[in-house]
């Protein structure tokens, strides 16, 4: 993460922590038995663009929770203005991107075994 301002640093991470809130509250069932994870967020140095990661398990539901996320991406900024509406002034556009890491981990950890 060179090149990040710490004020970057700082929304990336309170935008993190209210995004997976309200995620979480939604609950499995809207996701269709998916758990989904807001692994991290990167945000522009002009504060006007997020992208989000999002970790999902299980991975064979991954495209199609990764539709309904997106679809839903305007209602998501709504509900984070709200809760940071005292903190920043313009809330980021944002962008959810699927975060396959574990799935990788999880491919080089059988390729060691065999």
């Amino acid at each position: 993460m060179e090149g990040e301002s710490t004020r970057q640093l700082r929304v990336a991470r309170e935008i993190q922590r209210n995004l997976a809130e309200i995620i979480r509250s939604k609950g499995m069932g809207h996701f269709s038995q998916a758990m989904v994870t807001v692994s991290g967020v990167r945000v522009s140095p002009d504060l006007s663009f997020a992208k989000v990661y999002v970790s999902i398990f299980p991975s064979s539901k991954a495209q199609e929770v990764m539709g309904l996320i997106s679809s839903e991406a305007g209602a998501y900024r709504g509900e984070l203005g709200r809760l940071m509406a005292k903190q920043l002034r313009i809330i980021p556009e944002i962008a959810f991107f699927l975060d396959d890491s574990l799935d990788y981990v999880e491919h080089i950890e059988e390729l060691l075994k065999k």
